[in-house]
């Protein structure tokens, strides 16, 4: 081993791909962003500001912004890759090529799944839990506010190693779930499926230890009074989401473990030719895989339920029913994965069985819809930007929906499977559900959190935009599928008659663009106006129902000077209308110790050391795997030392 294998590994100059002006490009963008964000930071003296209000910060309110910019800056990078796809299929016709190599073309598309799904929609769904779990409960803090902190961090790294492949190696070029054999060591012989295994596994880890963490904070933090069946709706659709997590995201770690041993070690569990088997694989990714699209939409269920009662001014319909189809969905989620496989051949028993499965599974759905329905009936709607983005979901979803149930009959599946009529029903469901639903959340709960509104003038161009993009980019999809056109083409003839759909879809993702546009210059806008914005009363909303809305806003670091107590599903609500004489719902000084924890820096440290680890591992740097591991060892211990509790006076 020369000193330039062991100080590097397998990294060399000609592992950063100078040739490909597109990835250079798109490399010295993102090298200007952070400079300038550094240069920023260093020039107005935040830095100190940074570390200690932010970094090391362990409040659940902070973590939660930090999970929501994260997301938001994950979205800016996967819509990029979105926008690369569909302006190279819509110039991809014969005799044209396009723009993008072929090889290129698959890293994208593989990229752009992962990062929509690690790095943009779980980052929403802890983001939205962070904020208002603790705050509905009447709790002051999550159950483990440090391992609160390390999941974001670990997170965070996990992006970054994504958004190094653009640069430093390259990245899948497998599809997102990187099927074997294409992502064992024989067909995929680089870095890029190693990229993917490891980014993959440290942000699945984060993801874990947030679901252990709120099933928790849930359970055992609940203010007195409150009993599983008078918590709102939001909490228990958080509480079944993170039930999925921790038993669906073991599976993967697992799976992609065994992935790793494949391509390092040469073990053969996915290899045929070897004994293993392939689709052991496809069964392993989509049994968490299928459960993951209920751990993402569980919660912004619960958003929706929040926004349509708080909008329609009215008590949200069939509670009751409600719980129990959110129960039912978490349970049947782990009985429909082989439908994403029908074609493998299991035979016509184990097809019926799961085509049967995934029908039923739509009914509790349905119920769900009906009960926003029959809330909004008779009620006093009023159309602010959270309820929009809820009306739009309900047309949107149920199309996605109705196109699921039509895929769940075997022999229909045979004839779509692999089409992008399936990539449209997808991004019906992720888009117009979980898309839509955080929007809506982020909305709902933005004063709280930061004590002045987001513009709604311009959150409403962006709400038009988005539903008339999304409408024009994905609805040609479904006729391409019908059509014949598959999956992950990166170029085809002109005879196929698919270049006008393409075409249209390529301006659909323009106009949701232009959304994305309206979004960012909302948050500006919302910023410089955030005096005229500002709150000057308990509940920004005015009719809000829950627990979050009964303390100042924005909320202070420990939630609630007094810990309250409830008797009713509504207690704010029934408060406000002189239903319920509870003084602990009222503000109070407050003259006694408020025990919180204390901001500390190991999560951060211990997903510094981590990152260097998966970094290490991907191009098989012996010295830096052992740093990484020595430190993140060593961070866990002396955090075990640490006194984590301190307390204010005088509230």
């Amino acid at each position: 081993m020369t000193i330039q294998q062991w100080i590097l590994g397998n990294l060399t100059l000609q592992s950063i791909p100078y040739h490909n002006s597109i990835i250079m490009g798109a490399g010295v963008f993102m090298a200007l962003v952070v400079l300038t964000v550094l240069f920023t930071l260093t020039y107005f003296k935040k830095w100190k500001y940074i570390w200690c209000e932010w970094i090391t910060s362990v409040d659940h309110k902070k973590i939660g912004v930090m999970y929501i910019i994260l997301a938001l800056v994950m979205l800016l990078r996967g819509f990029s890759d979105a926008i690369m796809m569909r302006l190279q299929q819509a110039l991809a016709v014969s005799p044209s090529t396009g723009y993008l190599p072929p090889a290129h073309f698959n890293q994208v598309f593989t990229a752009h799944g992962d990062i929509m799904i690690f790095f943009v929609a779980m980052p929403l769904v802890f983001g939205m839990l962070n904020f208002a779990v603790p705050l509905q409960i009447g709790a002051r803090d999550v159950a483990f506010p440090y391992l609160n902190s390390l999941s974001f961090w670990l997170t965070v790294v996990g992006a970054l190693l994504i958004n190094i492949s653009l640069v430093i190696g390259d990245y899948a070029a497998t599809g997102w779930l990187a099927y074997p054999p294409l992502s064992g060591i024989v067909y995929s012989p680089g870095v890029g499926v190693d990229y993917f295994i490891w980014a993959l596994q440290i942000a699945g880890v984060g993801s874990l230890l947030s679901g252990i963490n709120f099933i928790v904070t849930i359970i055992m933090m609940r203010c007195p009074g409150m009993t599983l069946m008078k918590m709102p709706l939001f909490v228990w659709s958080a509480f079944c989401s993170m039930i999925l997590v921790i038993f669906a995201f073991p599976v993967l770690t697992v799976t992609l473990g065994l992935l790793f041993l494949d391509r390092f070690y040469g073990t053969q569990f996915f290899t045929v030719s070897h004994g293993g088997n392939a689709m052991l694989y496809v069964n392993l990714i989509w049994s968490w895989g299928h459960p993951e699209v209920y751990i993402l939409i569980l919660p912004a269920f619960g958003v929706f339920s929040e926004v349509v009662a708080t909008f329609s001014k009215k008590r949200l319909f069939g509670y009751v029913a409600m719980v129990y189809a959110t129960l039912l969905i978490t349970l049947l989620s782990f009985s429909v994965w082989l439908h994403h496989f029908f074609t493998m051949g299991a035979g016509a028993n184990v097809n019926a069985f799961f085509g049967i499965a995934t029908m039923i599974i739509a009914v509790p759905t349905g119920v769900k819809i009906f009960n926003w329905l029959f809330t909004m009936f008779q009620g006093r709607v009023t159309f602010s930007v959270p309820m929009l983005w809820t009306i739009a979901f309900i047309s949107t979803f149920a199309i996605g929906g109705m196109s699921g149930v039509l895929m769940s009959v075997p022999p229909v599946d045979f004839q779509l499977h692999n089409s992008v009529f399936l990539v449209a029903h997808f991004h019906n469901v992720i888009i117009g559900g979980v898309l839509f639903g955080y929007f809506a959340g982020l909305t709902y709960w933005f004063p709280k959190i930061f004590g002045f509104y987001l513009d709604e003038k311009w959150g409403r161009r962006a709400f038009y935009f988005w539903i008339v993009g999304f409408y024009t980019a994905f609805m040609p999809l479904y006729a391409l599928g019908l059509m014949g056109m598959t999956r992950r083409l990166a170029y085809y003839s002109a005879d196929t008659g698919w270049h006008p759909f393409l075409i249209v879809a390529a301006i659909g993702a323009g106009i949701i663009g232009l959304g994305i546009a309206c979004q960012c210059i909302q948050f500006v806008v919302s910023i410089k106006e955030r005096e005229k914005n500002k709150t000057t009363d308990n509940d920004p909303w005015e009719n809000g129902r829950t627990l979050e809305w009964s303390i100042p806003t924005p909320a202070p670091f420990y939630n609630f000077a007094i810990i309250p107590e409830v008797n009713t599903r509504d207690a704010y609500w029934e408060m406000k209308e002189g239903h319920l004489n509870n003084p602990n719902l009222i503000k109070q000084p407050h003259t006694e110790k408020i025990y919180m924890p204390k901001n500390t820096p190991a999560g951060f440290i211990i997903a510094v050391f981590a990152g260097l680890f998966g970094f290490a591992m991907i191009w098989h740097i012996a010295w830096m795997i052992a740093l990484g591991l020595v430190g993140v060892f060593t961070t866990v211990t002396l955090r075990a030392f640490d006194n984590d509790t301190e307390y204010c006076l005088n509230i």
